[in-house]
Parts: structure tokens; sequence; C-alpha cells
């Protein structure tokens, strides 16, 4: 594609080969060495969080932070998000019960989380839409009130904040996805963050087999480690994060100008957060019109992606519930191209290709 809906940024090529000449001097790759050590630490200073333990993937983060649970009963999760936040659900052995969307933000609606708690619910796994944070006060006076568990998933959420606070700060888990294709990346990679350090420890054991000891074993475990040389990834990009999220932010809002006064949509923003641009949906007002944008766009070397389609509710290995709000929207939603050196001039024709529909 001539303008691709998403490219990864990448550090200086001599500065990854420094450090992994010395991986490789090292010969310890993996299971929790010097620089994967660094990575955690150095994630935590750049985000203000606490607790964090990186993993493979944001879908391993997923599937950990479900893991602390007892075996078995429901999660209230959002229809609207990608397919491993419901598959993680799945995969861990509970039932994904859905809550409906919020019309303008897309983030699950707390009314309709309330009305879906049973005796069998174990915790709420709401998503970050896009980056966007979702009404985590409301969230966290309904998991008190219940006292039932409450997980965000943030896999687009990276450097976004809520109340000036690092939106991983809430909740009792939160994990992220470093995935190539997200804002900040280590090629591939996630992490948990905890609320306690009783709940890391238990995160670092899961992802290192259940291990206590050498020969010591607590629980079931799987390898969950990130090794050195996306430890690496991640290092040097941190170096440049901010700056990314703010080519983000401004990417953002020049397509959000871009729109003003046409039929076509957008989020609406949280109020209390600082978000961190990663993505721009576009909600048009029929799938006819999302459809000949997709194939316009096709001709012209443009890709525009369906995020998310299909409503998880719909998928075939879960009991339909009705989510009129999410199957609706994501019939008719797509997200532009955004990425580090896409420049004004290209958004620009993405906009008028757009616009022109």
């Amino acid at each position: 594609m001539r303008i691709p809906v998403t490219k990864p940024f990448l550090p200086s090529k001599e500065r990854y080969k420094e450090i992994v000449d010395q991986i490789w001097d090292s010969q310890w790759l993996t299971n929790n060495g010097v620089f994967l050590q660094r990575f955690e630490k150095e994630l935590e200073l750049f985000l203000g969080s606490s607790h964090t333990s990186v993993v493979t993937s944001g879908t391993m983060a997923l599937q950990l932070a479900l893991k602390t649970l007892e075996p078995g009963g429901e999660i209230i999760t959002s229809p609207f998000s990608y397919v491993a936040t419901t598959s993680a659900i799945v995969w861990e052995g509970f039932t994904p019960i859905f809550a409906d969307v919020e019309a303008d933000s897309l983030c699950i609606d707390p009314s309709e989380v309330e009305k879906k708690i049973t005796s069998k619910t174990k915790a709420i796994l709401a998503t970050h839409v896009y980056g966007n944070p979702c009404k985590i006060d409301e969230l966290e006076r309904i998991s008190s009130v219940y006292g039932i568990q409450l997980f965000f998933d943030g896999a687009h959420a990276f450097g976004t904040k809520y109340n000036d606070k690092s939106v991983l700060e809430y909740g009792d888990i939160s994990v992220l996805s470093f995935h190539a294709t997200k804002l900040f990346h280590t090629v591939n990679g996630g992490a948990v963050f905890c609320k306690s350090a009783t709940g890391k420890e238990k995160i670092d054991r899961f992802r290192n087999f259940g291990h206590v000891g050498v020969n010591e074993f607590d629980g079931v475990g799987i390898n969950g480690k990130m090794c050195e040389f996306h430890s690496a990834m991640g290092l040097l990009n941190l170096e440049v994060a901010d700056g990314l999220i703010a080519k983000r932010r401004e990417q953002w809002h020049f397509y959000r100008k871009g729109i003003e006064g046409s039929e076509l949509g957008t989020i609406s923003l949280s109020d209390e957060g600082g978000y961190n641009g990663a993505y721009f949906p576009v909600i048009f007002s029929n799938y006819s019109k999302l459809q000949k944008a997709i194939d316009l766009a096709t001709e012209k070397g443009i890709e525009l992606r369906r995020y998310f389609n299909p409503s998880l509710n719909k998928l075939d290995y879960v009991d339909y519930q009705s989510c009129p709000i999410s199957e609706d929207i994501s019939e008719r939603i797509c997200c532009l191209p955004q990425y580090h050196d896409l420049t004004n001039k290209e958004q620009s024709e993405v906009l008028e290709l757009i616009l022109s529909i």
C-alpha cells in the first residue's frame, strides 16, 4: 500500500545492534534478563505506573490477568473491541457477558454493565476503545459496590492519562499491547499493571511456569516471558515515545478538523482523559458508503481498516446477546492511516477521498 493504515516506528539500526551485541556476548537471551529488568523499570518511570510485568503479547497479558481469578463464572465485557478481549475470556474458561457501548465514546456503558451483574459475575473487563478512557469512576463504583474485580484492556492506551494519572493505574489490573501495529511497540509484547505488589508477584509467577524456586511450583503457569531482543526494542522506542504520542495527537486533530461540517462522525473523547491520539476512527452514515470508501481507497493505494468488526457478541463461539449500538457502529466504522512519518499532505489525500463519498 502507498499509504498503509499503520507502519511501525523503528529505532536506529546501529543503536539496536549495539544492544544486540551485548545480548550476544552475554548469551542470556531470556528468563528475566538484564534488558527485561531495565525495560520494566524504564516503562514504570515513563508511564508513572507501578507493579509492572512485561510479557510476550497483549493477549498473554489478558490471559494472565484472568488467571488471577477463581476458575469459572462470567466476565462482563465490551462487544466493541479487538477479538482478543473475548477470546482470552473464553480461552481461560469463563463466559463472556456483553454490555453494550455508549454511542458517543464507543466504550462500555456502565449502566449496561450494572444490569448484567449476577451471582456468577467474577469481573468486569472494560476496553479503553482506541486508547480513549472509558468511564473509569463509574466502573470503579460498580466494582466496589458489588465486590467484583475490575480489569481494563488498555491495549491501545499507551501514554493515555485519566485525571492527570496514567490510565493503567486504575482498576485491579490493566494490560497493554506492544504489538508492532501499536503506537509504541517491542515488535511483539505486552504488559500487565497490577494495583498491588501481591498481584504482580502472582503475574510474575504465572508468566514463568509457576516457578517459586528452581524445582518448586505454585499453581499452573505458562511461558509468558519477554525475551531480551524485544526488551531492547522497547528500551530504544521509549526514548522517542513522547514524540510519537505528540505526532499522533497532531494527526488526530488534523483529521478531526478535516471532517468538521461533514456527515462523517468520530468518537467523543473523555473529559477526564489525556488521549494519546493512537487511532482516528470514522463513522459513515451506512455500510454502503463505508464499503465504497474502502474500495476506492484500495484502488488508490490507501488502506482503511474496519476496526472493530465484527461486533464480538456475534462471534460463532459465544452465545449471542443483543448489543444494538455495537452491532450498528461496527458495520459502518473504519480507522484512517496514522503513523510516525505520515504527512499532512497524505492526510489531506485521505480526507479528500472519504469526503467524496
